[in-house]
């Protein structure tokens, strides 16, 4: 890793909690991009973001082991950390890259108290059991420790998103800033996880996005849309040969199931050569 140090002059590599403390405490407008690495042009529209708001930028890099509930799907996950510094410095607008070891975050190893409520086990939740209690618990740890004015997250995983922002806006002085879904060319959710997947699986995903959108639209005139939604469901199933999770409309405000178009979003979870994606819409 120390070679790396030469490499990269402007954008400061923050290796421990100690670096990290002693770097930081002469700044008061962080903004902060939490990340598992795998860099994407989503991530640095969060960059792009954090810079107009905010006076720096730290990124962070950390696969939370504690967020997996599936052990394979731990194991497969892409890291090339070269790679992703490459990228960030190749922006010129990151100024510190926090790349904490698995101490560095869970150094007090008192178990999570954290715990959903009945009303947030849908979605994701629901299917992914202790997700977002380990998502929830490292971005308080994370919070805690780098202590960022602003924190930028993608709308993608909006449900994380809200979860996030109901929780650390209340425990900390931090503002979590929702930021657009950045999509490739055929309008595929750009994703980590898509770098597992080969072209003609993008390709199939994107005619997926085609067919939702179709389906958002006409959500419009159907009186009984969770009827409407399960057909979707099933003709999906049937059409790309996929296996879903759920494909709900949902309320923006509060994730409630919804019975109209407006303040709505269309949120799915499928599974595409055995790597599960999430879009909305």
């Amino acid at each position: 890793m120390f070679y790396l140090l030469n490499i990269f002059i402007q954008m400061k590599i923050l290796l421990n909690n100690t670096t990290l403390f002693e770097s930081l405490r002469p700044f008061n407008d962080l903004g902060f991009v939490p990340t598992m690495g795998g860099i994407h042009k989503g991530h640095l529209s969060l960059i792009n973001k954090s810079n107009k708001l905010c006076k720096k930028t730290i990124v962070s890099i950390f696969v939370n082991p504690k967020q997996f509930n599936n052990k394979k799907d731990l194991n497969s996950y892409p890291r090339n950390i070269k790679k992703d510094l490459k990228i960030l410095k190749k922006s010129k607008k990151v100024d510190f890259v926090y790349l904490p070891k698995f101490k560095d975050i869970y150094k007090d190893k008192k178990k999570s108290k954290i715990t959903l409520l009945k009303k947030d086990k849908i979605l994701c939740a629901k299917f992914r059991k202790g997700h977002f209690e380990g998502v929830l618990d490292v971005m308080s740890k994370l919070t805690k420790i780098v202590k960022p004015k602003k924190i930028f997250m993608g709308e993608k995983d909006f449900q994380q998103l809200y979860l996030v922002k109901n929780e650390l806006e209340k425990k900390y002085k931090t503002k979590v800033i929702p930021c657009k879904t950045v999509r490739d060319k055929d309008n595929v959710a750009l994703s980590s996880r898509n770098l597992l997947l080969n072209k003609s699986n993008l390709i199939i995903a994107a005619k997926i996005y085609e067919t939702l959108v179709d389906i958002k639209k006409n959500t419009k005139n159907k009186k009984n849309i969770p009827s409407f939604l399960n057909l979707k469901k099933k003709e999906l199933k049937n059409n790309y040969k996929i296996k879903i999770d759920y494909l709900e409309l949902r309320n923006i405000k509060n994730l409630k199931l919804s019975n109209t178009k407006n303040n709505s979003r269309l949120f799915i979870a499928y599974y595409l050569k055995n790597v599960r994606l999430i879009d909305n819409l």
